[in-house]
């Protein structure tokens, strides 16, 4: 690669951008990820996947026995983050440590191969480098084997680390500590890493394991997931306001620039300084996933549009969003998978959403029964399409999505109207089912909704439906009022 640094110098500073960026402008800063330079500093590992049938059960042991059939290797932890931030276009300088041994040696010459990586592998006499094992058949982990070593590296090979990541810092737009928590980013060698790297003018994005982050003080961007935020604080998360306020202690706490918290299939949730000192503003960002398979690997997918974005001086808002959009990606996938620019650019390609989201009654019961099956709850509104363009509906429909998980709408048109695809490729939206030639009492009890939504207070005997929702447990909310009437 090549650190070219008349190229790799700090980038520009964000431009303003509206609240809710445009898909042309999602589309356009997706392109610019390519643009952004970053140096990632963490744990490296080596995944491996063993792949086969299962077709007996041993006779030595109740256990299944699995006939190999093929088998992968793949960079892992701080090295998955590298893979995905080379899959957006950005090119990267990798500093780790790995052991003497031969999974060290696997795990240099995998990342060594990647275009775009400039790799400083450091070697540890007699550590063992950190290599999972899974063993997949039909589709399914059956086992998992790990063989790690987490004790903190030797000091002296931490200064090193310490000096080249400085050098490389230099020549990168944005430093990544990702810490698996795997002995690399131990003591003082976070502070001494956003030193350097603040001290060249440089960001710092950290994806943080486990609850200490007081050894990241300091850095512009940390990224941890909802049971790490819950660690960190000792405050609740369970809602999406608990995490806001959890996240606002974090940042006030340690001096974080921002915190975006990922919570799954549930979205985002960043918290960065106003523009009123003291007032922290908070966005939630859904992440638009058409289909939960698997939620492994979205946490790097965030960390690396995140750095690519900062990297390319994208405003933090615009770089969330286009994160929210490749963990949905992400979870859609099998495994540990990275995310493409291509495959970001086609969530954006007008039409799509809305194609995913538009379905018959057959279609929604059983999307909602599978959601039903995640414990998710399912909210329902009905309503002519058109209706919620306006800023009433569109008010009801963000009252709506806050009493539900997946917020399922029902209207009266066809489905192939332009409305219909309007409605559809709303945010606050997960679902549009047509009624049909049948009322909205017959699509309420085909979906048995948790959460029953209506425009205005009326008697609950007169609300269609409304008499329905004892038979499983439901409830009957009116816009406006905030308990439920039934």
């Amino acid at each position: 690669m090549g650190y070219r640094r008349g190229m790799h110098g700090p980038a520009p500073g964000p431009s303003p951008l509206a609240l809710e960026p445009t898909q042309a402008q999602l589309a356009d800063a997706v392109r610019q990820l390519r643009r952004g330079t970053a140096l990632v500093v963490g744990d490296a590992m080596l995944d491996r996947y063993v792949y086969g049938q299962v077709l007996r059960i041993s006779p030595e042991a109740p256990v299944p026995v699995l006939s190999v059939e093929r088998e992968l290797a793949l960079p892992g932890g701080a090295g998955n983050v590298v893979r995905c931030l080379t899959a957006l276009g950005s090119a990267v300088a990798f500093v780790s440590v790995v052991g003497d041994d031969q999974a060290g040696s696997d795990l240099t010459g995998l990342i060594g191969g990647q275009p775009g990586v400039e790799p400083w592998l450091l070697v540890q006499g007699g550590r063992a480098t950190t290599t999972k094992t899974r063993f997949v058949a039909a589709g399914q982990q059956i086992l998992r084997a790990d063989q790690e070593q987490v004790a903190p590296i030797h000091p002296r090979l931490a200064d090193r680390l310490i000096r080249i990541a400085s050098d490389a810092a230099a020549a990168t737009a944005v430093m990544v500590l990702s810490d698996y928590r795997k002995g690399v980013l131990t003591g003082d060698t976070p502070a001494r890493l956003i030193a350097a790297a603040h001290a060249g003018g440089r960001k710092v994005v950290v994806d943080p394991k486990g609850g200490d982050h007081a050894r990241f003080a300091g850095a512009d961007l940390i990224i941890p997931d909802r049971e790490e935020l819950a660690e960190a604080t000792g405050l609740p998360v369970g809602t999406a306001a608990e995490v806001a306020a959890a996240a606002r202690t974090l940042r006030a706490v340690h001096g974080f620039g921002a915190v975006l918290v990922v919570r799954g299939e549930e979205g985002l949730t960043l918290v960065q300084g106003g523009a009123v000192p003291g007032i922290d503003e908070v966005r939630q960002l859904r992440c638009d996933a058409a289909e939960l398979i698997d939620p492994a690997g979205a946490g790097d997918a965030v960390v690396a549009v995140a750095a690519a974005g900062m990297a390319a001086g994208l405003a933090l808002p615009l770089i969330a969003r286009l994160a929210a959009l490749a963990a949905g990606v992400a979870m859609g996938k099998t495994g540990i998978a990275v995310v493409r620019e291509d495959e970001l650019l086609e969530m954006l390609t007008p039409g799509l959403l809305a194609a995913r989201k538009l379905s018959g009654r057959g279609q929604a019961v059983e999307r909602a029964e599978r959601w039903r099956r995640r414990g998710l709850r399912i909210g329902f509104l009905a309503g002519e399409a058109g209706h919620f363009a306006s800023v009433a509906g569109q008010g009801l429909l963000e009252q709506a999505r806050g009493w539900c998980d997946r917020l399922v709408v029902g209207v009266a048109g066809p489905l192939d109207s332009p409305e219909a695809a309007a409605l559809a490729e709303l945010p606050l939206v997960d679902l549009v089912t047509a009624l049909g030639g049948g009322s909205a009492v017959d699509t309420i009890r085909a979906l048995r909704p948790d959460v029953l939504v209506q425009p205005q207070h009326n008697a609950a005997e007169s609300i269609p439906g409304g008499d329905m929702l004892s038979e499983w447990g439901g409830e009957l909310r009116i816009a406006g009022v905030g308990e439920p009437v039934l």
